[in-house]
């Protein structure tokens, strides 16, 4: 029999070829090459994307059009000159197919990077800022969050999610906060448009963020590394550590009398729970109890008399920090829970929860290891109507279930170098205007090596991102943890130390911030002025405001003269002063044998003369040398804090 075909048949074959090889070849382009972007402004913007191979692509752009061709692998690339701030624009990209993108703006883009501190959303400082958030509708201010990705296999070719989206009262939540506050002033101060690109990770290490040619001088870390490279060990690694961290959850619930099946459960309203030992909140029940710092799960509960009036209406429960983890209960249901030990506990609920006079709050409390307990100098309390109930005082507890410590994972995101493939490869032909940069809290386990790390860090990434000037921008540490008033040791402070001899590198900037931090929060709150302090240095560095006093007192060099130690500074501004008056405080000296003790100081003109009379011959002086430095006052009168140093090189 003979073969034949219709036309019809052989037209719908071909349209289905050429609609085939149309999709096989369809122009894509990154997530961050998308509708809503800011594109650096005054510098050489690299536009870019993948096709077939050869095959030919245009990029028409404010009345102009650029050519390229896809390589072997199928990548373009286009270049466009030097742009003025401005928009919105619109973008069209074509090759077999068409691609619009529009409200593209034209101003200065900020990668926002680092761990938790830079990563803390607005979200969580709301009830701080709260006419910030509800004044936050800016369409030139703009975040692209980058969702975590990590890779130890190379760097990958594209972010694996995200969008730019403008800062309104409901956007505003998911920004960075830190890099919000700095995009505010900037925006406004030079009225252009702000792009934040956030990638930071929370608890990632520095090493974390180094390209593989850069782990090249840490050894250690580079083979640290190496054995995750086998895709098959991490697999099983994951399965392993979830399956151990999952049969300890099956075991504590199985054990915890608490919900003890066909037994009153301790969250009942109506449970009888009179002979519950009692305890103070907030505190450690380590330090409190017979039980020492046990783990597992401890019930704690608290009887509250609530007044008629604050019934009937939405109310909030705040319970400070707890560690680690909680479920919270009023009455019997459950009004919020937590799985790890840092967020705050703030738990609003609705009207049919609380009822007037006798009223039960109850806690369960899973500690996973360490000491367990409430947050010391944090809120606990009832608020409802205008009202508030203070929690704190007496609770009783109970012992519910007594476990080990959770078994330990491996944290992959953490291993040296696979930040870096997984979060700025992607990013690098983006221009961008410099660097925001939230990190250290991490490393502060192995200071010695810091400097190093990211001194290293800041050239890789200028060498990557094809900008030998990329202004860097970063914040020194916090203070954190409880005030001791005796010379000590400190690994926050050599990390700061660390932080502020970096400045030494061309186009750095660095903001103070031992002054704003909160003892008891590794998360402090006040992003305001950590970002305030970042748009000074921005000032200086990147947009070359030389006349601008953009840092606290910076230590330059001592000269000794018997038993004094005179000490000169950059960073002086209009002079020196003590804040808030008195002595001059924070500042330790020691002779020879380094045995720090503590040391009187005294203003004269733009030095600081420091001795004590038991140390002879000064050979070291060290200011706010402390994880958490109270009472060290040295400021300029521009109200700028003077960076932790000590007068020792470093090693």
């Amino acid at each position: 029999m003979k073969n034949s075909a219709s036309p019809f048949f052989l037209l719908s074959l071909g349209l289905a070829l050429l609609a085939g090889r149309a999709g096989y070849a369809q122009v894509r382009l990154p997530r961050l090459v998308s509708s809503g972007m800011v594109l650096q402004r005054d510098a050489d913007v690299q536009v870019w994307g993948w096709a077939r191979p050869g095959e030919a692509v245009t990029v028409a752009f404010l009345g102009k059009t650029y050519r390229a061709t896809a390589g072997a692998e199928g990548k373009w690339s286009v270049k466009l000159p030097p742009m003025k701030a401005g928009g919105p624009f619109e973008m069209s990209i074509r090759a077999s197919n068409q691609l619009e993108l529009k409200d593209i703006l034209v101003g200065d883009v900020w990668f926002c990077a680092g761990q938790s501190n830079m990563e803390l959303p607005m979200r969580r400082v709301r009830d701080k800022y709260p006419q910030e958030i509800a004044q936050a509708t800016n369409p030139r201010i703009r975040q692209f969050d980058v969702p975590m990705r990590y890779a130890f296999t190379g760097p990958k070719a594209d972010v694996t999610g995200g969008s730019w989206v403008a800062a309104t009262p409901e956007t505003v939540l998911g920004f960075t906060a830190v890099g919000y506050f700095f995009a505010k002033e900037i925006n406004a101060k030079y009225q252009v448009p702000v792009g934040l690109i956030k990638v930071a990770v929370g608890g990632s290490p520095a090493e974390a963020w180094l390209s593989a040619d850069a782990l090249k001088q840490f050894p250690k870390y580079e083979q640290q590394s190496a054995k995750y490279k086998d895709s098959l060990l991490v697999v099983t690694t994951k399965q392993r550590e979830s399956a151990a961290v999952s049969d300890w959850y099956k075991q504590l619930h199985r054990a915890d009398l608490g919900e003890a099946p066909g037994q009153p459960k301790w969250s009942a309203p109506g449970y009888d729970a009179s002979g519950w030992a009692t305890m103070n909140v907030p505190g450690e029940w380590a330090g409190q109890t017979p039980l020492g710092p046990v783990n597992g799960v401890l019930w704690f509960r608290k009887e509250i008399e609530v007044p008629a009036a604050m019934t009937g209406q939405p109310a909030r429960l705040e319970l400070g920090t707890l560690v680690d983890a909680d479920s919270t209960y009023i009455n019997g249901q459950l009004v919020g829970s937590t799985a790890y030990r840092y967020p705050p506990r703030k738990y609003d609920f609705g009207i049919g929860v609380l009822k007037p006079g006798k009223n039960v709050v109850t806690v369960r409390l899973i500690s996973n290891g360490g000491r367990g307990g409430f947050t010391l100098d944090r809120n606990y309390q009832l608020t409802a109507g205008g009202q508030t109930l203070d929690l704190r005082g007496p609770w009783q507890y109970k012992l519910g279930a007594t476990m080990p410590p959770t078994p330990g994972t491996t944290t992959f995101q953490y291993q040296p170098g696979v930040l870096y493939n997984g979060l700025v490869a992607p990013a690098l032909p983006y221009a961008l205007k410099g660097v925001l940069w939230y990190q250290g809290e991490s490393n502060t386990g192995r200071p010695d090596d810091y400097y190093a790390l990211t001194s290293t860090l800041v050239q890789d990434w200028r060498t990557n991102f094809r900008q030998p000037g990329l202004p860097f921008l970063y914040v020194q540490l916090a203070n954190i943890n409880a005030a001791r008033k005796e010379p000590g040791e400190s690994n926050q402070a050599q990390v700061r130390d660390a932080q502020r001899r970096l400045l030494a590198l061309p186009r750095t900037g660095m903001a103070v911030i031992t002054d704003v931090g909160e003892w008891n929060d590794i998360h402090p709150l006040d992003k305001q002025t950590v970002g305030h302090r970042l748009a000074l240095a921005a000032q200086k560095v990147a947009y070359g405001d030389a006349k601008l006093v953009s840092s606290g007192p910076l230590f330059q060099a001592m000269k000794a003269a018997g038993n004094k130690a005179t000490l000169t500074f950059a960073g002086v501004g209009s002079g020196l002063v003590a804040k808030g008056g008195g002595p001059l405080n924070g500042f330790t000296v020691a002779g020879p044998d380094r045995k720090f003790v503590p040391a009187q100081a005294r203003i004269e003109g733009s030095k600081v003369v420091v001795w004590n009379d038991q140390v002879p011959s000064p050979a070291v002086v060290r200011y706010a040398w402390a994880d958490n430095p109270e009472g060290a006052n040295l400021y300029n009168q521009e109200g700028l804090p003077a960076s932790t140093f000590t007068t020792e090189l470093a090693k």
